[in-house]
């Protein structure tokens, strides 16, 4: 893989869920920036045409292209991976979308609790689809992590369950299972011997208020207001979500990432700072627990990883 410069061995093609607003805008325009050809996975396309336009307002030379993409409905992923198919090749997925902290107990179209449904599901199902792709150019996926997993843990019995719900709740237990698919698939590749690698990102503690205005960048589509909890104080720890995309971006296409790794800011909790590898929780390195979510995720899914097929 190239490095975020793109000098190294030519732009590279990356596929970003999510990317019309928050860290996903700005992951794109990053790779945009840096001459990577740029695929808008997003479920709006009116959404998608702004930002597309607002990243050329900035790097007018961007090479972009959509694919409508719902997270929420596996239907949509199923058909967003065959148009995926036949726009090239693919060296790098950034599976960023995501829903946080619904405050009502919603569901995907399939019926699952839709942050768990959203986040962790309708990218385990886009990732077994478009791994042919990846296998293809040797290329990377990487997941979207966060610090909340450290106060999260799944039910044994039913991990993609909520339970008693709780929107913040829900929040953290999906991206620690975000996590254990992205370090869990790591593992994986590298027993079946294939060049794909899995790598787990997150922004630190990343808010709107805080995002750079570059030109017409700004505030593309706000992707929500800041948590509320957000105080005065906490805002010194934090960053804007233009450098909360930076560990993303860096996952994604440059040349010292190594399959497994997970990248974050190096300050102080991993709230903001560089780009740097970081330490996760030891749960979500569990592999039993990643075997279980990962069973009931095929079976909620449909979608089946032929690992032992890659060579």
């Amino acid at each position: 893989m190239s490095s975020e410069s793109g000098a190294a061995d030519g732009p590279r093609t990356v596929v970003v869920t999510g990317a019309s607003a928050g860290l996903g805008y700005q992951a794109a325009q990053q790779l945009a920036a840096a001459g990577h050809r740029v695929v808008l996975a997003t479920r709006n396309p009116e959404k998608a045409v702004a930002a597309e336009r607002r990243i050329r307002s900035v790097v007018p030379d961007a090479v972009l292209e959509h694919v409508h993409l719902d997270l929420a409905d596996l239907d949509s992923v199923r058909a967003a991976a065959d148009t995926l198919a036949t726009t090239g090749p693919v060296h790098a997925v950034l599976n960023n979308a995501g829903v946080v902290g619904s405050r009502e107990r919603q569901s995907t179209a399939q019926g699952h609790e839709l942050q768990i449904g959203t986040n962790h599901l309708g990218h385990f199902a886009w990732t077994g689809l478009v791994l042919p792709m990846l296998q293809a150019t040797g290329g990377r996926v990487v997941h979207l992590g966060s610090i909340s997993h450290r106060w999260a843990t799944l039910d044994r019995n039913d991990p993609l369950g909520a339970g008693y719900y709780n929107g913040y709740r829900q929040y953290a237990r999906s991206k620690l299972a975000v996590m254990l698919f992205g370090f869990e698939l790591a593992q994986r590749l590298a027993d079946a011997g294939s060049a794909v690698s899995s790598v787990v990102a997150h922004p630190g503690l990343a808010l709107e208020s805080l995002t750079q205005a570059a030109g017409a960048q700004s505030r593309v589509e706000p992707s929500r207001s800041d948590p509320s909890w957000i105080g005065p104080g906490q805002r010194l720890v934090a960053q804007g979500k233009d450098a909360g995309a930076v560990p993303l971006v860096h996952a994604s296409v440059a040349d010292d990432v190594r399959s497994g790794e997970y990248w974050g800011p190096d300050g102080w909790f991993q709230l903001r700072g560089r780009a740097t590898v970081v330490p996760a929780e030891p749960r979500a390195h569990d592999r039993l627990e990643a075997a279980r979510l990962w069973t009931a995720s095929e079976r909620a899914s449909g979608v089946t990883f032929a690992l032992d097929a890659l060579d």
